[in-house]
């Protein structure tokens, strides 16, 4: 029955919004053919404010259609380089015939879509040819096509640096940080041509013993069993995808929200303010946000229940104890792929220390190869979007990567 409800709330939801929007609207016509009581606009405030309830399975476009790179402003257009069945390699074309260097950026697979990084790309795209990951919403793949877990999550990372070439860079963001580490490792081990050259993690979960979060803490008290009962559901008929397992969408934005409820109460207090008081641009910008957030995909159980108990309760890259289909997966064996650590000092949901401990699993390396940067003051999301990250953080990758040829 979970399932049905997650979907029957949204499509409520889908309706509520526009009759709230003309309610809103009226109210705001009112207010404009006389003084208007102060009470009328905070009512239409607090109408509009339903704009930003519920969830919606539509995938956001990127939007990306100029960049300004060292030889002038380009067009940019989208170009699928390879499909598959819970993702496509999506790859970034710039009007120019020095695109530089190529980057895969590994989107994390928990519950948005590879838009969320929009921000990412942006910043990253005038120097670099930038390629995604763009995962697939699981509700909409038909179950005879398989299961996605850990394993599959590695290996697809694998194909798609293989299907770009010698000569690429690694960047991954926080969930899939482990995957990419496994993929690196396994690459440099068979000495893959296609291995990346250089390797940033950001905010990854690497050993999320270290400094454990509230998340991490259930993942070890609660028995494996809760969360193949209360976390994972079936899609129901009507999808393409019926029948197969998941984590809705839905439940994983519910689960962050109330992992940090008084910055989304604020946030939601401070656009109250904004439409009451009438600023169109800050009203604006906060609803482009929250569209981005309530824009959810399925997640495949099985790599929602992998990375709950092999990365989480097992901590088995960490512990030296993780295999790929069978294959003991060694971070040692890389030798000449640059790592560049960034997390951020004010991250709760990846504390510093978690992703760092890359470091101290990749022995092979060189120490001058090393790269770690702590942001001071910044969160989890500021580490790949907004000022930070485009100011100080992508010139540090860049800088990697310019080194790393």
């Amino acid at each position: 029955m979970l399932y049905p409800l997650h979907h029957a709330q949204e499509e409520w939801l889908a309706r509520l919004r526009p009759l709230a929007r003309q309610a809103a609207g009226l109210l705001r016509a009112v207010e404009a053919n006389g003084p208007g009581p102060l009470p009328l606009a905070q009512a239409a405030a607090a109408l509009q404010l339903l704009e930003d309830v519920g969830t919606t399975h539509r995938k956001p476009p990127f939007g990306l259609t100029r960049a300004r790179t060292r030889q002038g402003v380009v067009a940019v257009r989208e170009e699928v380089v390879q499909a598959a069945p819970f993702g496509r390699l999506l790859r970034f074309v710039k009007d120019t015939p020095r695109p530089g260097p190529p980057v895969l950026v590994v989107a994390p697979l928990s519950g948005h879509f590879a838009t969320r990084l929009r921000g990412t790309v942006a910043a990253l795209l005038p120097d670099h040819e930038v390629h995604v990951t763009d995962w697939t919403d699981a509700r909409t793949v038909p179950l005879p096509l398989g299961r996605f877990g850990l394993d599959e999550q590695v290996a697809q990372i694998i194909a798609w640096l293989e299907a770009m070439g010698p000569g690429a860079h690694l960047l991954a963001v926080s969930q899939p940080a482990v995957a990419a580490l496994s993929a690196a490792a396994l690459m440099a081990e068979d000495g893959n041509p296609a291995r990346p050259r250089s390797l940033t993690l950001i905010a990854g979960p690497v050993d999320p013993r270290i400094a454990p979060t509230r998340e991490g803490a259930l993942a070890s008290a609660l028995p494996p069993a809760w969360f193949e009962t209360m976390e994972v559901a079936t899609v129901p008929p009507g999808f393409p995808g019926a029948g197969r397992r998941v984590r809705p969408g839905a439940q994983q934005m519910a689960g962050s929200v109330l992992a940090d409820l008084h910055t989304h109460l604020a946030a939601q207090l401070a656009q109250l303010r904004n439409l009451t008081q009438g600023d169109a641009a800050a009203a604006a910008a906060h609803r482009r946000r929250y569209d981005e957030l309530r824009s959810v995909m399925d997640v495949p159980a099985e790599l929602y229940l992998d990375t709950i108990h092999r990365v989480f309760r097992g901590a088995e890259l960490a512990r030296g104890r993780m295999e790929w289909r069978g294959r003991r997966v060694r971070p040692e064996a890389i030798r000449d792929t640059a790592p560049l650590v960034v997390e951020g000092d004010g991250d709760g949901a990846c504390p510093p220390g978690q992703a760092r401990a890359a470091f101290d699993l990749c022995r092979g390396l060189p120490a001058g190869l090393r790269r770690h940067h702590v942001q001071p003051g910044a969160g989890h999301d500021a580490l790949f979007e907004g000022p930070a990250w485009a100011r100080e953080i992508c010139p540090l990758v860049r800088e990697v990567i310019e080194a790393s040829g």
